[in-house]
């Protein structure tokens, strides 16, 4: 995964000026946090820390500070600074041994504040497992977090034996790099996908060409199919079906199952799967709204 990190929060419009809040150029995107400007008063400081807690990854054990400074686009004595406050707070722990920092335990409260009362995803999830038991597949729910997409649940048949096939809860996909990113792409407005293309197309310019022609590919599957599928061609020997969820209330979701290239034909994705994935997310718009 891109270790940098943009962060576009509330940017709907192509033509919003954005304000940059990291060590970067705020007109290339390159390695800064960018806010849109809403005529409100931005408090720079404390999106900076947000921007620092977000950096963090399922993968990572300790992050150095220069390690922090290098995804968010901060100045190290300040993404030191910052993260010594958020140690102070309880966000972050410290070790002297290793000299890192690793998120802290209040971090995971917010997280699942955010979480506990989503009728949406509280439907999800059974539904999520009796298709994973069924199908012997991995499925997951996931939603956007600024130019990435992020897995909040994650449901696995007992009967899987390719367990690393499996993508963690807090695990990031890029928009323009998955299945899962271009489902979401999908159930944006027009101007709102056209404006997180663009910041896309700035965070990866020499790979654009191919990224920018795998995600129009996928958009016109969803049009076509429902759901857009990649096999083999996201990662060797992998295969993922995904399709936008969109529930009144709620930002939008994409729920996508996994699972080995040979388990995942394409027959199977596209007479079989796919549509118990399209009927899946029918069922969760209606319960939910029910809820």
């Amino acid at each position: 995964m891109d270790s940098e990190l943009t962060c576009v929060i509330d940017a709907p419009q192509s033509n919003s000026p954005s304000v940059g809040l990291g060590g970067g150029d705020s007109a290339t995107g390159d390695k800064v946090c960018l806010v849109r400007a809403t005529g409100r008063p931005i408090v720079a400081p404390f999106a900076r820390a947000l921007a620092l807690l977000a950096s963090f990854t399922s993968k990572d054990l300790w992050c150095s500070g220069r390690e922090l400074a290098a995804r968010t686009g901060l100045p190290p004595s300040t993404a030191i600074r910052i993260s010594d406050t958020l140690v102070q707070l309880g966000y972050l722990h410290y070790s002297p041994v290793t000299r890192g920092y690793r998120l802290a335990a209040p971090v995971v409260a917010l997280g699942y504040g955010a979480i506990a009362n989503s009728n949406a995803q509280r439907v999800a999830r059974a539904q999520m497992g009796q298709l994973a038991e069924q199908q012997r597949v991995h499925v997951h729910l996931s939603s956007r977090d600024r130019l990435e997409t992020v897995i909040l649940e994650s449901c696995s048949s007992s009967k899987t034996a390719s367990s690393h096939l499996k993508l963690d809860v807090g695990t990031r996909l890029g928009l323009a790099s998955s299945p899962l990113g271009w489902a979401l792409l999908a159930a944006l407005p027009e101007v709102e996908r056209y404006y997180l293309l663009e910041h896309l197309e700035r965070r990866a310019p020499r790979d654009w060409q191919l990224l920018r022609r795998r995600t129009g590919e996928g958009l016109s599957q969803v049009q076509r199919l429902g759901f857009c599928y990649s096999l083999g061609g996201w990662r060797a020997g992998l295969a993922m079906i995904a399709l936008p969820v969109v529930v009144d209330g709620y930002a939008p979701h994409v729920l996508s199952c996994v699972g080995s290239a040979a388990q995942m034909p394409r027959a199977r994705v596209e007479l079989e799967l796919g549509p118990r994935l399209v009927a899946m997310a029918d069922k969760i718009r209606y319960e939910s709204a029910l809820a």
